[in-house]
Formats: structure tokens, sequence, C-alpha cells
């Protein structure tokens, strides 16, 4: 069948003409490009502008071992496995055409998932695995994030000029190029060179979206490196120091797309105020807006649930929720050889393993956790998921350090294979989802929001979305902040304490003594996470706020 992807009509109110790029996209259990969070925003946004029928293109890369399959050594600590992919359900596009990385052509194909294959946007994976391509050239499209500095940087240029070039190649006449986050640099300087090497030019069709809260996080690189490896592209390195005002001859990715766009966001109303406090004092920058990121309903809730919801059906609502939290736990059956009970109260902390997330939070002063977790009267179980960065050595640990800790508690049990089908029964078969980043590092966070759409009340910390949502004892809980200047050890001290305090003196008792009254909260939660935190009033004010053309 010959490729096409005429098929899709946009709806006139979203005429302008976008191309989304991202170096993640979390679209289904099938597809496995995508690490965590910044993945599962992407694929929310694709899904609501195929919903919303936008003027919209993702460009994606096409991982050949995706991030890593998660596993169990005999031990059930985390076992690492790379797995080769292959997805039939991708057109191959035809299109093949050479970037240069590290001074060498480097040929790139394009695959094409159309439309109705996943309810997306039309979307293409740029992949260099291919006969076409030397072994260290087909290794780029590996792994996502791979660990190698030089092999990182070539996915970049892979993902930016990779996907400019064949947004060219296709005919798209593109209005607004948007980066989610700044892996796909290159892109504005393949614009760059494009518009006749003028920066108004670019800043005219470039917006950008930052997610990582700290410094550090924010990839930079030497300016002697990027120029090896040609990320650059065809513009001369002392024209880039000119240009994107480089200090050190340290080149730092936000920074240049802020500088190089004509408009950023930040990803919830927070992050806003820490993004305009990390980058304001710099010169040249863009404007940097709040738009709150957000998940696409359709994929995430159960139509039973809000079936019974709508209906004002509290027996059906309550027992659609016993049978999701069956199901959960025949999973957790399966892993662990746990059995759980479905009219007990349950806790899931579930999303990628970072250190600044604190998986362990609720551990902490271990022996009240304990004690918690092993009455018998109003029994509370435990689970974790979640993904560490492989080679992030510190959540790995902590990840297995987990695991030994609990095995001893038969409520308590941690899975692997954290993906979107064990996120979504996660959310589906929990209580209570438990969010415990080190305030103000966590951008977004948005695992609670598709949680609420699935009865599972928000217990957080005040951090991301969380203070445009959460009504302490209304729609959901709140973790008592510690003072921000205190030292860290003594602010975890402070904040889990405050964990236990809610379960124990709040949560437990409303559970078990007013049932209606936690149903209430879980309700109300389920009623107004949207449309306010439901990927269509994002997809949409993207359009109205970032891709505005100028006059």
């Amino acid at each position: 069948m010959a490729f096409t992807f005429t098929s899709y009509q946009p709806n006139p109110a979203f005429k302008t003409q976008a191309a989304y790029f991202s170096m993640e996209f979390a679209l289904d259990q099938a597809l496995k490009t995508y690490s965590g969070g910044l993945g599962f925003l992407a694929g929310s946004h694709m899904r609501s502008a195929f919903e919303l029928k936008q003027n919209l293109i993702g460009i994606g890369m096409l991982w050949t071992y995706g991030y890593y399959d998660q596993g169990r050594n005999e031990d059930q600590t985390l076992r690492v496995d790379y797995r080769h992919k292959s997805y039939s359900f991708l057109q191959d596009t035809g299109f093949i055409f050479p970037v240069t990385i590290h001074g060498a052509e480097v040929q790139v194909k394009a695959m094409y998932l159309a439309p109705d294959t996943f309810g997306t946007a039309p979307m293409f994976f740029l992949t260099t695995d291919i006969p076409e391509n030397d072994y260290v050239s087909r290794t780029i499209s590996h792994h996502l994030y791979d660990p190698n500095e030089a092999a990182r940087v070539a996915q970049s240029i892979v993902l930016g000029a990779g996907g400019g070039k064949l947004l060219d190649l296709l005919g798209v006449p593109v209005d607004v190029y948007h980066l989610n986050e700044g892996h796909g640099l290159p892109l504005a300087f393949y614009l760059y060179d494009k518009h006749g090497r003028s920066l108004e030019e670019v800043q005219k069709r470039l917006v950008f979206t930052t997610h990582t809260p700290e410094l550090a996080g924010n990839e930079e690189h030497t300016m002697k490196l990027l120029e090896d490896m040609t990320f650059f592209g065809h513009v001369p390195a002392d024209e880039v120091r000119r240009v994107a005002r480089v200090e050190n001859e340290m080149l730092n990715y936000t920074l240049t797309a802020l500088r190089f766009s004509r408009l950023a966001n930040a990803v919830s109303k927070v992050h806003g105020e820490v993004s305009n406090d990390m980058w304001g004092a710099n010169e040249g920058i863009c404007p940097i807006i709040p738009i709150t990121n957000s998940q696409n309903g359709t994929y995430w809730r159960d139509k039973p649930l809000h079936t019974a919801l709508a209906a004002d059906d509290d027996a059906a609502l309550k027992a659609r929720k016993r049978e999701l939290k069956k199901q959960l736990f025949d999973l957790v059956a399966d892993q662990t050889g746990t059995l759980l009970d479905p009219d007990a109260l349950t806790i899931v902390w579930a999303r990628r393993f970072a250190g600044y997330k604190r998986a362990d939070l609720i551990l902490r002063h271990f022996e009240r956790f304990q004690a918690l977790v092993s009455r018998t009267d109003r029994p509370v179980q435990v689970i974790w998921a979640g993904k560490p960065y492989p080679l992030d050595y510190g959540a790995v640990g902590l990840f297995n350090e987990i695991i030994q800790r609990t095995k001893h508690l038969k409520t308590c049990a941690v899975l692997t294979g954290y993906e979107l089908a064990l996120s979504a029964a996660l959310k589906k078969g929990s209580d209570i989802w438990l969010n415990t980043p080190r305030f103000p590092r966590e951008a977004s966070g948005t695992s609670g929001m598709t949680a609420a759409m699935n009865a599972s009340v928000n217990l957080s910390i005040a951090d991301g979305w969380i203070p445009e949502f959460v009504r302490h004892g209304e729609n959901g809980f709140l973790i008592p902040l510690a003072n921000i200047h205190e030292e860290e050890s003594r602010k975890d001290n402070t904040e889990a304490a405050g964990v236990l305090d809610v379960l124990e003196n709040e949560i437990i008792p409303l559970y078990y003594d007013r049932p209606a009254d936690f149903l209430k909260v879980a309700k109300t939660a389920m009623r107004e996470v949207e449309p306010e935190f439901e990927s269509g009033r994002m997809a949409t004010e993207y359009y109205e706020k970032l891709y505005a053309l100028r006059s």
C-alpha cells in the first residue's frame, strides 16, 4: 500500500500548521517509545490533538530497544533487559534521507503512525537502524537516553535536524515548530540556516516547553563536542556563540531554546514561577508562561466508573472500584505471590523512580509505617512501581531497597513492568495516589490527574499541578510542607511524619468509619479533575497561547 497521510482532515478552528517534536511518546502499551512522564504528556497531547482534529504532526524517534524492559533477578531485585522491538502497524514512508553527524552522512528512515491506529495526530518516527548505515550509526536510535554522551547528542540531531528535514521533504508548510523539552534543539539551527541565518525568522516559528525545574537537569555540553558532532549543521560555531550568547564554552539546551523561541511554556503555575526564577536573569530569552500539563481522559478514564458517576449510582461505582482493585491485585499476586484484600485501603506510589521523588518517604519512620500496615482492624496496603534510569544506581538501589525492606510484610508489594498498562491498572485499582516529591522539584506530576479520573484520591506534596487542584479534605489531601530553608534530612523527616499523620488521623478514619464521605471525596475529584486537567484543554491552550501567529 502506498504511503499517504492525507486522510486526516483538520478542524478549521485549528488551521495553524504545527509540528511537535518529542524524544518520547507514550501512545499505547504496544509501542515502547517512552520512559516516563514526558512521554505520557506527549502521548496525551497527540490523542487530544486527534480528538480535536488539530492541524498537528508529531515527530519522534523509533527506539529499537525502547527504554528498557523491567524484569526481576532471582532475588526479586530489578533486572534491566533490552529486547528488540518490531511494530507491524508502522507504515514505511519510503523516505530515507541523510543528516550529518560528526561530519559524516547518516541515513534516516521515517516510519508513519496513521491517526486511526491509536487515535493520535499523524506521527512520524525516525530511525537510523537500517542496512544503509554502518553499525555505529545504526546504534544511534537503539536506546532512548543512551548513556553515552556523544550518542545522546547524535540522537538530538536525528530528532531535531532530521525531523525538520523530513517535514520539508514531505512538503508540509509548517507555521509553528514546538519543541517538547530541549532534546530536539538542533531543529533551531536547521531553521536558522534555512531562513537566511536570521534569529528573528526562527523566533517567528519556534516555541518551546520546558519541564525540568532544576539547573542540573537541563542538558548542556561543551561547544567543542557539539561542533565536532555537527550539532549546528552548516552554521559556524563562532556564529552560534554570538547568536546563542554562549558563555564559558558550554551550550545549555534549555537556555538556547529560550533564546531561539518566541514563547515558551512551563508545565504548571508553580513551575512557571520556578522557571522564571531560574532563567529570567539571562539576556535574550523569550517569555515563559504557564500552561499546565494534563492527560487524555478518553484513554485513561474507566468507562463504567464514569457511567456510575454520571448516574449518581454509588452502589455501582463502589462495585466497579472493587472489581478494578481485584484486577490489580491479580497482577500483584502473579508478580509477587502477595494476596491483597479488595476491601482494604490501598495506597499506590507509582511513577519514574528518581531520588527527588522520594519513593521511600513513607518508610522513613519505619516502625510507625510497619505498625500502620500490620493492623488487622483497619488494614492498609501499599504498592510501589516505577522505572529508574538503568544507570542511576542510586535510584536502582532505592527500588531494590524497598523490595528488601517490605518483603516480610504481607500487605506490601513492589511491581516491575511500569508502562502504560500497569500505570492504568494502578490508578484504577488504588484508593490513595501518593505523591511525595521534594518541593519545588516536581514540574507538573500528571499521574495524579489520571488517578483522580479513576476514583483514586490524591495524597500529595503541594507541588506541580497539585496546588491548582487539591482542596484538602474535599477532593484530595495535602502533606504539610516543611520549612523550605531547612536542610533536606530534616525536611524529609517532617514531611514523612506528615504523610503518616494525614493517613492515621484523616484518611484511614474516613475510609473505615465514614465510607460515604470517603466516596464523596473521590467523586468530587472525579468531577473536578476534568476538563481543567484533561488534555483537550491543554491542546487548545497551546493553539490559543503558544501557536498564535504574529501578525
